[in-house]
């Protein structure tokens, strides 16, 4: 998507008659279904008038195809500034401008991290303008078909045209990345050298048709966490994080190496489905173990492990494999400190007990914590989906304090799976009745979404879309008995009116179901899906959530008796029956929206309830 495309000249000519901005605006609203925020406007207006004085120049070929707010795919970014052509021996450029209007900045001692006011009120720090411009591109160029199949020369750069030369924005520090992405600042002389950068790779025009092409090009498959694993511990630097995450990860680098026994650290950070919260924390193990730390990366839940360790197997030896991944239940009698850095995923997944039985230890957030110089805790409220998870903020906060850690809180938001629609997940947690937002319709352009009438075409939909490269599957929430455990014969989805019958994953694969070649054929569910991701992902939603009257109630009867996410709610009731019920409504609507935001691309759902079905279906109507 790009929201405003056209020629140099009628660009130029557009400003020049003002207003291009509200113009933009329109634009904005038609194609994402969303007001620009007033500041974003204002931001507009002054950065587009600013390329427009070092556009309107008669050496910049008058056909140069400009485009403004361009959509990466897959992700929630937004290119600021296009300029299309081609150079002198005629190979077609992009030139990616990244626009500030910053007049001041501070240099920190991060690599490319830089303090500035990035709206609101207060300074933070941030991805260098260079390093975002860089970072865009190279996003680009891995997802889009238009571009790296086309043999396409992209040209980042970034334009600061309020800020002035103070030494420390373009100081040296920052070189690997102005390097890759030139910086121009305020004055005659850096539009100049602006203009310069733009002629050097845009000798003529190309009246928009290479920005047509890159709007309208097809998607390139996204890169899986999992299937990049080998590449990365061998040095190969697989996944390019973007400003919040390259913020988080360097904040993270930091704290590490600082740490010690005597200054123990927490960095807790927070953020939903897609956010990037296991490539941040599988990258920080991997540098980590680099710099010689002695590193482990943590996880509740064998999904996520049983998968990464599956993809190093026949690459690295078991006791290298076993060394860098463990539960987390493993901590109860580790000494104080024994870890430079643990890395903890899915924190919010953390149990107080551990052992088969629950016999062991104190607190599972506590053990972590003391274990280790540096715990780096990556979370999210909305995805504790058993009785027995505790690992809320709150908890992970209090034991941070209570052992005397620094504690340092960030926040993940840039959104990298669901099509990297922030629209779908707002209209999922509004749906859901998770929390309300302003998405209370989903448009049909943000994201792949389907309701259809049968689980036997909601599979053979799966199945076809996981042709390509077994990467799709069909989850269901845990409303039907694992017959199969004892009978291997036995179905355990039965669903007759549709004809349809279908065992539980949980036999034969286990922990590896997601990856597994003939996984397909059977139904995943919470536990063996959590902190993984697909392409598609089919869900089936059962009778433990229901629509009446306009709204979804949970009901726990629905879940069937082997799911342990909520054994013991009956026995809680008889003492605090309010409590109880709002945990267990709460947990069954995080179930369906921890599998609900598993795909990167689609997501097609079966309700069994008729109701439910008409509810979800009629939500996800256009405006």
């Amino acid at each position: 998507m790009i929201v405003y495309q056209a020629s140099k000249s009628r660009f130029v000519e557009d400003v020049g008659n003002r207003g291009i901005e509200y113009d933009i605006a329109k634009q904005y609203l038609h194609k994402t279904g969303r007001y620009a925020p007033e500041a974003e406007v204002r931001a507009w207006r002054e950065s587009l008038q600013a390329m427009a004085t070092v556009l309107d120049d008669d050496t910049i070929p008058t056909d140069t195809g400009v485009g403004v707010e361009f959509g990466i795919p897959q992700t929630s970014k937004r290119i600021d500034f296009l300029l299309s052509g081609r150079n002198g021996d005629g190979t077609p450029h992009v030139i990616i401008v990244e626009l500030k209007q910053w007049s001041t900045s501070t240099r920190t001692d991060k690599d490319g991290i830089v303090i500035a006011r990035r709206g609101g009120a207060h300074e933070r720090e941030g991805a260098h303008p260079s390093y975002q411009a860089w970072s865009y591109a190279a996003l680009l160029e891995g997802f889009n078909e238009a571009v790296y199949g086309d043999g396409v020369a992209l040209r980042p750069c970034a334009y600061l045209h309020n800020h002035v030369d103070d030494g420390g924005i373009n100081h040296a520090h920052y070189q690997p990345y102005l390097d890759k992405a030139p910086l121009f600042l305020r004055g005659e002389a850096e539009r100049e050298r602006l203009r310069a950068f733009i002629r050097q790779h845009l000798c003529k025009g190309d009246d928009s048709d290479l920005l047509y092409r890159i709007e309208n090009g097809r998607i390139k498959p996204s890169k899986m966490l999992a299937d990049s694993l080998v590449k990365m511990l061998k040095g190969n630097r697989e996944f390019v994080l973007v400003d919040d995450q390259k913020v988080v990860y360097e904040t993270a680098l930091a704290l590490a190496r600082g740490a010690s026994a005597e200054r123990k650290q927490v960095l807790l950070v927070r953020g939903g489905p897609g956010t990037g919260k296991s490539v941040v924390a599988i990258n920080l193990l991997v540098e980590l173990s680099r710099f010689g730390l002695l590193t482990k990366y943590v996880s509740k839940n064998a999904a996520p492990r049983e998968v990464y360790k599956q993809r190093l197997r026949g690459s690295f030896k078991q006791v290298e494999i076993s060394s860098l991944f463990g539960g987390s239940g493993a901590f109860v009698d580790t000494p104080a400190n024994s870890f430079d850095v643990l890395v903890v995923d899915e924190a919010h997944r953390l149990n107080r007990f551990s052992g088969l039985y629950g016999n062991l230890g104190e607190n599972q957030v506590k053990e972590l914590i003391n274990s280790a110089k540096c715990t780096v805790l990556f979370t999210d409220d909305d995805q504790m989906v058993t009785l027995s998870d505790i690992g809320h903020t709150g908890e992970l906060r209090h034991w941070a304090n209570a052992l005397g850690a620094d504690v340092t809180e960030m926040e993940l938001s840039s959104q990298f799976r669901c099509n990297g629609s922030d629209g779908y997940l707002a209209w999922l947690d509004h749906t859901l009745g998770i929390r309300e937002t302003a998405n209370n319709r989903l448009d049909p352009d943000d994201f792949d979404f389907r309701v259809v009438d049968s689980p036997t075409e909601l599979h053979r939909l799966i199945a076809e879309k996981n042709k390509a490269n077994n990467k799709s599957r069909v989850v269901a929430g845990y409303c039907w008995d694992w017959k199969s455990k004892r009978n291997p014969d036995a179905y355990d989805i039965v669903i007759p009116e549709h004809g349809y019958q279908r065992q539980w994953n949980l036999g034969t694969d286990g922990s590896l179901w997601i990856v597994a070649p003939n996984s397909i054929e059977e139904v995943g569910c919470i536990h063996t899906c959590q902190g993984l991701e697909l392409d598609y992902v089919g869900v089936i939603i059962g009778p433990d959530l229901i629509a009446r009257d306009g709204q979804l109630q949970a009901d726990p009867a629905g879940r069937s008796k082997n799911d342990r996410s909520i054994w013991g709610y009956k026995k809680k009731m008889k003492t605090d029956p309010e409590g109880t019920l709002e945990r267990v409504d709460r947990i069954i609507r995080n179930t369906y929206r921890t599998l609900m935001t598993r795909g990167m691309k689609g997501c097609y759902v079966y309700c069994t309830d008729e109701e439910t079905r008409a509810h979800l279906r009629d939500a996800h109507s256009s405006r």
